[in-house]
């Protein structure tokens, strides 16, 4: 019985994940005690205390007395049917025998991008029920192509401060109404309630679009990654938890470093990420022997290089990341026995679920981290070291040769910039034989050229076919 409740949250678990719901978890209520400095709710003897110059939007569910009321300057009250704020007239008031001044908390720096003020729940608004997937931190923030909800009757603030100048949404529901198109949502903002709501230098944007893309999309966090953590640290006290294995593991989008074990996929046009991710948690993740381990799974960016060195882009990868509950020395280890079940099912499987490559990297209790290739990444691998190793075989056979005479070299003498910015020689003077003709060759007759220069220019021709010794007389 155990294990087809189990089984039955697993696939309620899949059904949801086809798209993904984040609710916005604190509100500026009136009836919430949280939002009080004195942690309760404000009672007939209280003077309620708003500062003047702070914006607010307060949710009233019930009807309240009050002994007096300080609003501030710029703010709205939305009043549920039946609620209401009456004058206290001194009668008996059960729980409140001593009255003060209760001020109402500050809600300016709840960040749209702390991911301890999200939770995932299903399209109704219920959260979704515990499993064995999990999300990086970058992704516990709503991403680009996700649904945002905002509890109905209740009212909040939220500082959308941004890396990026727009924030980008597939629908965000308010009140009760889901905002599902560009327009639908440009009428919201230019409402009322909008601007008390949402502040800071992000736009919100609705494009009611979900992921295209069967292989995944990117959350679109990356840029807001160090806003996120530091929101994330300042919340659980500015430093990251001790993690039991001596060189954790760091995944992309995540804020901590992990024990466990992380697998990079690269993919084929045919690869389909939910199918994908259904196969892992109902053939793998299911099993009694994996019950204490986590998976996340999505598609990140990983900048590429040559040689370690020289940047070549970012590149789609599908990042796998597995997380267990074990301490100490076995931190990790079901982890990695997971990750090592899926390697050998992608040597097996791979080429028929799209999956060209995996590296996996482990790091647990008893070990450092280290990494282990697929066969076909390892081939590749091997092939570009054993070219390498050849070039520089040849070269150095090359050079050998050289050295011990067996190898002449051309000679070449580079040209410096000075010699070809010398004056180039003028060219030789042209010669006054006119040119050569192959019929007839005469001997030019010799001409005393300070004579020419003392008579008139005459210009003539030889001809071949006239002979002047025959017309002397």
């Amino acid at each position: 019985m155990k294990r087809l409740l189990s089984l039955l949250g697993i696939l309620q678990l899949l059904a949801a994940t086809v798209a993904v719901y984040k609710q916005w978890i604190p509100n500026t209520n009136f009836e919430t005690a949280s939002n009080w400095d004195k942690g309760r709710v404000p009672c007939a003897r209280d003077v309620v205390h708003f500062e003047k110059d702070k914006v607010v939007s307060v949710f009233v569910g019930s009807p309240h007395a009050l002994t007096d009321m300080y609003l501030p300057l710029n703010g709205e009250f939305l009043l549920a049917a039946g609620a209401a704020f009456t004058a206290f007239d001194g009668s008996w008031d059960p729980g409140c025998d001593t009255g003060g001044t209760v001020r109402f908390a500050d809600a300016e720096q709840r960040s749209w991008f702390d991911p301890t003020l999200w939770r995932d729940v299903l399209p109704s608004g219920e959260l979704r029920p515990g499993g064995p997937i999990f999300s990086v931190h970058e992704e516990r923030v709503p991403c680009r192509h996700d649904d945002v909800i905002f509890q109905p009757e209740t009212s909040f603030r939220v500082n959308t401060d941004s890396a990026q100048p727009v924030i980008h949404l597939r629908s965000i529901s308010v009140m009760g109404q889901e905002l599902n198109t560009p327009s639908s949502w440009a009428g919201y903002l230019g409402g009322p309630s909008a601007p008390l709501q949402f502040h800071g230098n992000g736009t919100l944007q609705v494009t009611g679009n979900g992921c295209p893309d069967k292989s995944g999309c990117a959350c679109g966090n990356a840029l807001d990654g160090p806003r996120i953590c530091a929101a994330l640290l300042r919340t659980s006290g500015r430093q990251c938890p001790e993690p039991a294995c001596q060189s954790p593991l760091q995944p992309l989008g995540h804020c901590c470093g992990v024990c466990g074990a992380t697998i990079n996929l690269e993919f084929t046009p045919d690869f389909d990420l939910q199918k994908y991710q259904d196969k892992l948690v109902q053939e793998l993740l299911s099993q009694p022997k994996y019950a204490g381990v986590q998976m996340a799974m999505s598609k990140v960016h990983r900048a590429q290089t040559f040689l370690g060195a020289v940047s070549r882009g970012a590149a789609p990868l599908i990042q796998i990341v597995l997380i267990d509950d074990r301490a100490g020395a076995q931190a990790g280890t079901t982890a990695e026995q997971l990750a090592a079940d899926i390697m050998q099912d992608i040597a097996q499987h791979g080429e028929a679920l799209g999956i060209s490559s995996g590296k996996m990297e482990v790091a647990t209790g008893s070990a450092a981290s280290g990494q282990v290739g697929s066969p076909r990444a390892s081939r590749i691998t091997a092939g570009t070291v054993m070219g390498l190793l050849f070039s520089l075989l040849f070269l150095g056979g090359i050079l050998f040769l050289y050295r011990r005479g067996k190898l002449r070299l051309p000679a070449l003498r580079p040209q410096h910039p000075w010699e070809r910015m010398e004056d180039p020689e003028p060219p030789a003077p042209a010669s006054d034989k006119g040119f050569d003709n192959p019929v007839f060759s005469v001997e030019p007759p010799d001409v005393d050229l300070g004579e020419v220069a003392s008579k008139d220019l005459q210009v003539f021709y030889l001809n071949p076919l006239y002979n002047a010794s025959e017309t002397e007389t």
